[in-house]
């Protein structure tokens, strides 16, 4: 009984994203990790751009909900009013900005590298050798990230770049394998 619940299963073909729009995903993400590597610096600005443009959207629209529904009306209209003034600064300064929301991205990323090792050198109390050198490798991380945020922002564009590249890659194989199958 079970083997046939599972070959019926297996039959069914499930189509929740057209194969064309996983193509078009993949071809975008190819194309602006190509981008991160060859001209990093007007990417970003460019994807930061886009960033401080959906930041003043979603703001726009958080606050044309709390119309509709006062469900934590505080926190939202506070959320949209900071999601406004975030859009109209990126949007105003997008060389500035390009500058500092990586630079705060690293800087966090730092920041919760050293309290992540903190925390697994306290667990290597109970777990062992093992928790604490990934302890210590996070820690030094995060020293190395906020002590040097500019060699974590070239970091990061490469890094996004080469997931950029390879996430395209690998979308755009799913899609011709959505297509034909």
């Amino acid at each position: 009984m079970s083997e046939t619940s599972v070959t019926r299963i297996s039959e069914v073909k499930i189509d929740l994203v057209p194969w064309w729009l996983v193509l078009l995903e993949g071809l975008a993400a190819l194309i602006i990790g190509i981008y991160l590597f060859i001209s990093p610096a007007p990417t970003v600005v460019l994807l930061v751009s886009i960033l401080g443009w959906y930041w003043l959207i979603t703001g726009i629209l958080t606050l044309v909900t709390l119309i509709m529904d006062r469900t934590n009306a505080t926190w939202r209209a506070l959320s949209a009013l900071l999601g406004i003034a975030a859009g109209i600064v990126v949007i105003g300064h997008p060389f500035w900005s390009a500058a500092i929301v990586p630079g705060t991205l690293v800087i966090i990323a730092g920041v919760l590298g050293v309290c992540f090792g903190f925390i697994s050198l306290f667990w290597a109390l109970k777990e062992g050798w093992g928790a604490a050198a990934v302890g210590v490798i996070s820690v030094i991380f995060g020293l190395v990230l906020i002590g040097s945020p500019v060699i974590g922002i070239v970091m990061l564009v490469y890094l996004l770049g080469a997931l950029g590249i390879a996430g395209g890659l690998a979308s755009i194989y799913l899609a011709l394998k959505l297509r034909s199958g």
